[in-house]
């Protein structure tokens, strides 16, 4: 072919050619020609799974979208240009997601082929790297091409770059992220691997498994880019910031909303006439998409920019299954951590003066029944499923100017209020903001400490309460705002006052207040919407924070549940299956949300608080303290460093300081006072349309819409079934999901109940829980063989489970007390016998009874018994029998007989081995004589004299004698 496709100048021609008339005048190469690169996008399937940047200004209002309902219209602010939502006239095939991308490259251009799940519609994304640097040449084709056609295009395109290397396959993707550039040029950060962790209404959710940055570059400039020692460095700080830990992204779900959000949009839109924003990106809540800055370049170069780039959401999710008797429940659990004011631990506190708060992380839960998968009621009645409920629950930092100076000399630092503002300006934006996403009342539950020796947090509870209270108010009505605050540290050390029970109780009037949310239509299944929000805080917002969350999760779970027709009473106990299963996700959230803002793993848990596995616990504990110390103290620049690359809150520009030059990152998180246009009033500080109360649009029926297939509005059946692909049990996300249905044998293998509701344990108990523990004082003339039961050897043997058997605390304060009786007290009538001190377990023996125990071994009659069984077991064998066996192979009977003497004394060798053999044994002592290379006689000599002992120096200097 005659014209270089590739070397095509589509910004000088003026009428550029559409890839659509490439294809056509390309029609005339052979199908097979290229086959190749078609085989490489059906195996990728089966694996699996100028813009110029300027200084990163923030609004003056952290509003942009609202969260909560879908009456809201944007607010003015954002900063960037997304594309309207689509009519449903407008595409007229339906949903068609592309979710699988290859990527080619040639010696000037990069392709980017997508597919659909189906891998029947191929679309392509031309990437110029020719381009100068800092600038971005993105040409997006709008054809939709068939497999065939793909091939033929694919084979074109080689054909005309055969003079320059041809095309090669880079690597298979599964999304863009998005384009960033540090000092010179642009770079494109895609995924190249993925899990599947979880499932809401046929829509999987992803996690990042591994990433790769692709160079915009040519292979010369790529050289010379990697001489730039600003840039290698850019880019080593890009990489501390590990993708393949805790984000994840979905092709047609919209994660960085509420299920509550999700489904009331899709009903406004579909009402409206237009696509539902759930199954497409462009909506997304930009305070949680951590790659909102990378989207910028895409989305000011690109028309359908969705279509290739996912938003990426950072914090937790974790999705298990809850089998009531073959019936599936779906529990999942969702955090979202915002990109405002994001940091390590002591480099963010408060609140910056955009009313953002440092470890700011919504949490949603959503139980769902499974009988039917998708978010569509029977009968066509679409996002009208009452099988799906959600609840969401909110944690922050203390919204005031506040902070703590790491120091590795100081593990506590001390709590330094840095600007006293009367008006509370930060602590009205942050409210006024939730008031946005979750509607009314906000209940704030503050769990700092009241009282302290040297006083730390009580210097925040004192500000908060009065911020608080001057900004409830001011309200319309007061009641918008719940305030509670309760040392829930002091509680936790005191031996009359139960945390968990308080905690219940605390949760049951939050649920009172804020419901949960349960989809819904019609009369027979009404739908329950959740208004108003819990906002939990400690110091740092993790340990107390996260026990709180799962004690009111877990109340919200039991309504959920209720709601959903599986239990009568919306009430769970403790140490059930279903208890249990969600402790290990509420834990296993923490234990993220913690090591992204604390550097450590928690440090109090569940345990903790309901004082089971004291001692277990409390060395882990300490454990988790240190590594939370450590990473504070030497860890947490570096990851700032890379978080504020990350984000967009530092780009670098010429003549300014570096990254790592800078002392304070404040004014990156901070805006300037000077652009700040319209102050707010100190009075009214709230948004009257943020206080109205909340509505849900009625359901459209497909009947309404023309009655038209469910794919054309959620293309969930083919992502979800797979219809074309085969796969087996084990790949199954749902065969693999854990489940209750799991534990439903005991230890010795007998069969127990089988209800998820059933308390398997009485560590949870109230009676056990409150019994308070002490010392008890033993009469000791009382014979101790009457209240004590002899001890066996198997107590202290592993059990079937693999843990230790242990003994209560209070029998080894008697067993300690008992001891040290007997030796104060030796003749006191009654006392224990030798014998009865024999009965006690060696880890509480003195001194004495280990050596009277080691002189005088001895063994009960059981152990005897036992013993002697053990070791007569051989001997009661049967042998097994051989006089059965007729006809034996040849081989076999050869073999058994080769060792015979017989067989050895026929032996015998050939004239040629022996012949061999005796050229080695009378080999002479000259050895090299034979050898004719000079180099190789100079090194069989030196190696000679060094067995002789002779060192290299003196076999060199006779060398120089001799010759």
């Amino acid at each position: 072919m005659a014209e270089n496709f590739e070397n095509h100048d589509y910004n000088q021609d003026p009428n550029p050619p559409a890839l659509g008339q490439e294809e056509e005048a390309m029609s005339e190469v052979s199908e097979g020609t290229f086959i190749e690169h078609s085989e490489a996008v059906d195996a990728s399937a089966e694996k699996q799974e100028p813009f110029v940047a300027s200084p990163h200004l923030h609004p003056t209002t952290p509003f942009h979208y609202s969260g909560r309902g879908c009456a809201n219209s944007p607010v003015e602010g954002g900063d960037e240009k997304r594309p309207p939502q689509q009519a449903l006239s407008d595409t007229p095939d339906g949903v068609h997601r592309m979710q699988k991308f290859i990527l080619y490259e040639t010696s000037t251009r990069y392709y980017i082929v997508g597919s659909d799940s189906q891998d029947e519609r191929y679309r392509m994304l031309k990437i110029d790297r020719t381009v100068d640097p800092g600038e971005l040449s993105i040409i997006e084709d709008d054809v939709v091409y068939s497999k065939d056609e793909l091939t033929q295009l694919l084979a074109a395109i080689e054909d005309g770059n055969l003079a320059h290397g041809g095309l090669k396959k880079r690597c298979a993707m599964w999304g863009i992220l998005g384009f960033i550039r540090f000092t010179t040029n642009y770079y494109m950060l895609v995924i190249t691997q993925k899990t599947i962790v979880a499932m809401l209404g046929g829509h999987y959710i992803y996690q990042i498994e591994a990433t790769e940055l692709v160079p915009i570059i040519t292979a010369t400039s790529t050289k010379k880019a990697d001489k730039n020692p600003e840039e290698a460095r850019f880019m080593g700080i890009f990489g501390n910031l590990d993708l393949t830990k805790n984000f994840y992204f979905s092709y047609s779900y919209d994660i960085s909303r509420t299920l509550q959000y999700n489904l009331t949009k899709a009903r406004e839109s579909l009402k409206n006439g237009l696509r539902p924003s759930m199954t497409s990106s462009a909506d997304y809540n930009e305070m949680f998409a951590w790659n909102h800055y990378l989207l910028q370049p895409a989305l000011q170069y690109m028309t359908n920019t969705f279509d290739w780039c996912l938003p990426l959401l950072h914090g937790f999710l974790d999705q298990r299954k809850i089998s009531v008797f073959g019936r599936p429940v779906y529990v999942t659990l969702i955090a979202r951590r915002s990109r405002y004011f994001a940091g390590a631990r002591f480099l963010k506190r408060g609140a910056n003066d955009l009313g953002y708060v440092a470890n700011d992380v919504e949490s949603e839960q959503i139980v769902s029944d499974m009988r039917t998968t998708s978010f569509h009621a029977p009968g066509g009645i679409l996002f009208g499923s009452p099988n799906y409920t959600s609840y969401v629950q909110h944690r922050g930092s203390i919204p005031l100017y506040w902070s703590q100076e790491s120091s590795p000399s100081v593990p506590k630092p001390p709590i330094t209020l840095n600007l006293v503002d009367p008006f509370f300006s930060a602590a009205a934006l942050h409210f006024d903001q939730l008031f946005d996403r979750y509607g009314a009342p906000i209940i704030v539950l503050n769990l700092i400490k009241s009282r302290e020796r040297v006083p730390r947090e009580s210097l925040l509870l004192h500000e908060f309460t009065q911020a608080v209270n001057y900004l409830k108010n001011l309200l319309p009505n007061k009641d918008d705002i719940i305030y509670k605050a309760w040392d829930m540290s002091r509680v936790a050390k005191s031996r009359d006052q139960d945390v968990v029970e308080k905690l219940e109780e605390t949760a049951e009037d939050v649920l009172k207040q804020t419901d949960i949310f349960h989809n819904g239509y019609g009369d027979d299944h009404p739908i329950q919407l959740q208004r108003g929000v819990c906002r939990t805080n400690c110091i740092d917002c993790l340990d107390r924070t996260n026990a709180a969350q799962f004690v009111i999760g877990k109340r919200a779970l039991g309504m959920q549940l209720k709601a959903l027709g599986i239990i009568e009473d919306g009430y769970l106990k403790y140490d059930t299956d279903v208890s249990n299963l969600f402790t290990h996700m509420y834990h296993d959230h923490g234990d993220s949300i913690a090591l992204q803002y604390g550097g450590s793993h928690l440090v109090n848990t569940m345990e903790t608080y309901r004082k089971i596995n004291q001692w277990s616990s409390q060395s882990r504990d300490m454990i988790e303290s240190f590594k939370r110390y450590y990473n504070n103290s030497f860890m947490d620049a570096q990851r700032q460093e890379a978080i504020n690359l990350f984000l967009g809150n530092y780009i670098f520009a010429k003549g300014q300081p570096m990254l790592w030059d800078l002392e304070t990152d404040y004014y990156l998180h901070h805006a300037d006072p000077r652009m700040e246009k319209n102050k707010r009033s100190y009075v009214k500080w709230w948004t009257d349309s943020h206080l109205e109360k909340m509505e849900i649009p009625p359901v459209v029926s497909m009947a309404e819409l023309n009655n038209r297939d469910i794919s054309f509005y959620d293309e969930f059946w083919s992502e979800y079934y797979r219809p074309k692909a085969l796969s087996a049990f084990p790949k199954i996300f749902a065969y693999r999901m854990a489940s209750t249905a799991k534990n439903t044998k005991t230890p010795d293998g007998a069969n127990q109940d089988p209800s998820p509701f059933a308390v398997r344990s009485s560590s949870g108990d109230k009676d056990n829980r409150r019994k308070r523990r002490g010392v008890k004082i033993l009469d000791p003339t009382i014979d101790l063989s009457k209240q004590i039961k002899r001890l066996s050897l198997q107590r202290w043997l592993t059990d079937a489970n693999g843990g230790q058997s242990h003994h209560s605390h209070e029998n080894n304060l008697k067993y300690s007390l008992n001891l040290s009786l007997n030796d104060s007290i030796p003749s006191i009538p009654g006392a224990v016998s030798k014998s009865d001190k024999e009965t006690l377990p060696p880890h509480l023996w003195t001194m004495d009874q280990i050596v009277h125990h080691s002189l005088n071994p001895s063994v009960s009659k059981s152990e005897k018994a036992e013993y002697e069984r053990y070791v007569t077991h051989p001997l009661n064998l049967p042998m097994v029998p051989h006089e059965g066996i007729s006809n034996p192979p040849r081989a076999f009977v050869d073999y058994l007989n080769s060792g015979s003497p017989s067989a050895v004394a026929n032996l015998s060798s050939t004239a040629e081995d022996e012949a061999v053999y005796r050229s080695f044994v009378d080999a002479a002592d000259n050895y090299i004589a034979g050898v004719e290379d000079m180099p190789a006689k100079l090194r069989y000599k030196a190696y000679q004299g060094y067995v002789a002992g002779k060192g290299f120096k003196q076999l060199r200097a006779e060398s120089l004698v001799k010759g």
